[in-house]
């Protein structure tokens, strides 16, 4: 059977559209310190975590809140697990149950570049 050509019109198309990304465009996750890891499948975790905290505290933020949700434990563990390596991470506990219990996890940064020490913010004087 004789391979079907394409038309003109087909093979400019192919030659000038790239081929889709595998897994859709990048999400851009804005930097609010809290991290929502539902909509997130287990193989984007560490990347994920490890991207996010880095933004967090690159930005000056020394508190995150990571909701993994209660379920059976098993993310929570990962995301802890993970935390633990994290060389940004000085602690990690459980949310307090306004804030999600052990359904999220507070994470708690070192500072940041921006309280480096002898790095202060100018003063800001108010002329009358």
């Amino acid at each position: 059977m004789p391979k079907r050509q394409k038309s003109p019109e087909m093979a400019r198309k192919s030659e000038q559209s790239p081929p889709a990304a595998p897994f859709g465009d990048p999400v851009v996750i804005p930097i609010t310190g809290e991290l929502d890891l539902h909509t997130f499948s287990p193989r984007e975790l560490a990347p994920l975590l490890e991207d996010y905290l880095l933004a967090c505290w690159e930005q000056g933020l020394t508190q995150v809140r990571i909701i993994h949700g209660k379920g059976t434990g098993q993310l929570k563990a990962r995301v802890r697990s993970l935390l633990a390596k994290n060389p940004l991470v000085l602690a990690a506990t459980d949310a307090d149950g306004a804030s999600g219990g052990w359904g999220a996890t507070i994470v708690s940064l070192k500072p940041g570049p921006h309280h480096a020490a002898g790095d202060q913010q100018p003063e800001t004087t108010s002329e009358e």
